[in-house]
């Protein structure tokens, strides 16, 4: 995703990734079909876990999907930061923050 955000393109993602282009495309697609979902979710779980949510919110960026990758790379680092024991990469530690569901086709889950 931060690939996609920077500007690359599926097939450049996919190569990278050594992954079938099909699949790269599927996961972009869902996720700039629900980026906005994506930034919020990821946002307010950013401002529960930051001490001053100020310091640590992103500054808007040049798409919907851009805001959505730094929404959730903000978030890995916060809990990273709150809980040093946790070194998992960002995108493993945003499927734990979603609780599996980031891409999955009932995603968001209600609240509660």
């Amino acid at each position: 995703m931060e690939m996609k955000a920077a500007g690359d393109g599926h097939r450049r993602i996919a190569d990278r990734l050594g992954r079938p282009q099909s699949t790269v495309r599927g996961w972009l697609r869902r996720f700039a079909g629900r980026a906005k979902s994506v930034a919020g979710f990821f946002t307010s779980h950013l401002v529960a876990l930051a001490d001053d949510p100020s310091v640590v919110l992103p500054v808007p960026a040049a798409s919907v999907f851009a805001d959505a990758v730094a929404a959730v790379v903000a978030v890995s680092m916060a809990v990273r930061g709150r809980f040093p024991m946790v070194t998992a990469p960002i995108w493993r530690v945003a499927s734990a923050v979603s609780r599996g569901m980031l891409l999955a086709p009932s995603w968001p889950l209600p609240t509660s």
